[in-house]
């Protein structure tokens, strides 16, 4: 149909339209109304995204009341972290290389030398949390001079806390070592016609709970109260405070690749200056534990050291 006005007709004339910047103007306006509240409610994107990161950690002996500390103080800095438990040292560093946790805090540097070069991986130390002794121990005895001739006396299995604690042993006068006592040092070493006991190696998590068969058991931090025991009670320990003992500086652990994550690093950070984390240490440790602040490139090259004396003894 056409739209001209039949002939004498009063042609239409459209009304006047109104002006619609107004209502567009008065729109934006109120969009960023609501968008500035969102951003002061959030803090903004950048924060928004702060406080959705997430780590999972693993350790051995989640339930000492520290960790639910050190939880804390991430969570005040946007961080969740999750604590994953593991019974025994073989699982946290395949996990971390399996990409199932992103780092873990358990071991020294002597231990992840050792894993690296068995496994032919590259896990590494971001940072360092405290050197612990190593103590004896004896349910039966209360002197190393006590413990008679042709005794048992048990030492951890893992070739790496098993040389330390066989080191232990020579140093108390109970066995000689024909290496004369390295890093290196197992059972083959020791000189049975010259030494006082005898040498039995079991799991890290075994040598406490089996002291009521024993002589005497070097035991591992991590077991010592969990196994009723009391760290002033050892027979005999080494030197945390040695400057030779920074290969078993205890330490937090990534792959190579995350070494340069920044949550990962402010997680080291806040377990260095955190005072109830540090203090719950101490208190767990029986007062023995020595809290470190090693720089990141020290425990590196350490490793690094370990790791070819390791594989020059392999060789």
């Amino acid at each position: 149909m056409s739209n001209t006005p039949p002939p004498g007709s009063t042609p239409l004339v459209d009304a006047p339209r109104r002006p619609r910047w107004p209502l567009l103007l008065a729109a934006l306006v109120a969009i960023a109304v609501v968008v500035g509240l969102v951003v002061a409610l959030t803090g903004g994107d950048e924060d928004s995204a702060t406080e959705q990161r997430s780590v999972r950690l693993g350790v051995v002996g989640a339930s000492d009341p520290y960790w639910a500390d050190f939880q804390d103080a991430a969570a005040d800095e946007g961080i969740d972290v999750e604590i994953v438990d593991f019974s025994d040292y073989n699982q946290p560093n395949p996990a971390v290389s399996e990409g199932e946790l992103d780092m873990n805090q358990f071991q020294h540097i002597v231990f992840l030398a050792d894993y690296n070069v068995a496994a032919d991986d590259d896990l590494q130390p971001i940072g360092a949390t405290a050197i612990y002794p190593l103590g004896l121990h004896s349910k039966q005895y209360d002197s190393v001079e006590e413990i008679p001739d042709g005794a048992t006396v048990a030492v951890p299995n893992d070739a790496s806390n098993q040389a330390r604690a066989l080191v232990l042993l020579q140093s108390a006068g109970l066995i000689e070592l024909t290496s004369g006592g390295t890093i290196f040092s197992d059972l083959a070493d020791v000189d049975e016609d010259a030494s006082r006991v005898e040498v039995k190696a079991l799991d890290a998590a075994l040598t406490a709970t089996s002291l009521d068969d024993l002589a005497g058991a070097v035991v591992n931090n991590d077991f010592v109260e969990r196994a009723g025991l009391d760290f002033d009670d050892a027979l005999a320990q080494d030197d945390p405070n040695d400057p030779k003992a920074l290969p078993y500086a205890n330490i937090f652990a990534v792959r190579a690749d995350d070494l340069d994550d920044p949550t990962y690093r402010e997680l080291v950070e806040i377990y260095q200056d955190t005072k109830a984390v540090q203090d719950g240490v101490v208190d767990v440790s029986g007062g023995t534990a020595v809290m470190l602040d090693t720089p990141v490139e020290e425990l590196q090259a350490s490793l690094d050291e370990v790791e070819a004396d390791t594989r020059a003894e392999q060789d």
